[in-house]
């Protein structure tokens, strides 16, 4: 996907096309975590779907629960959606600046007299 070392730098139309690609892919991950969420308060929880789509979107954002969570599947799914929320945000973050560090550490492995 990404260009090697002795390649010349992306061009800029690609670049921007490259970042959209990497926009859409971690709106597609962030999307599918939500759903998961939502679905996970909805059933284990007992939560209404609005209900459960304010908590799951809380907890993907970092900023914590609304709710609280009264019996102990609850109280395990709302840690469990935590955990694996830290992890889609990392995920979210590594790829959309991925392309963005590429293009700058292979700027300086480009060779300017290379033919």
């Amino acid at each position: 996907m990404y260009e090697r070392k002795g390649d010349k730098l992306l061009p800029w139309p690609r670049f921007v096309r490259r970042m959209a690609l990497s926009f859409g892919l971690t709106l597609a991950v962030v999307s599918v975590s939500l759903a998961a969420g939502v679905l996970g308060y909805h059933l284990v929880t007992g939560l209404s779907w609005i209900d459960s789509l304010l908590n799951a979107s809380m907890i993907l954002a970092g900023m914590g629960p609304v709710d609280p969570m009264r019996d102990t599947a609850s109280k395990l799914f709302a840690s469990a959606y935590a955990l694996f929320s830290g992890v889609v945000f990392l995920s979210a973050v590594a790829i959309v600046l991925s392309p963005v560090l590429h293009r700058i550490i292979h700027s300086f492995h480009i060779d300017e007299n290379a033919p």
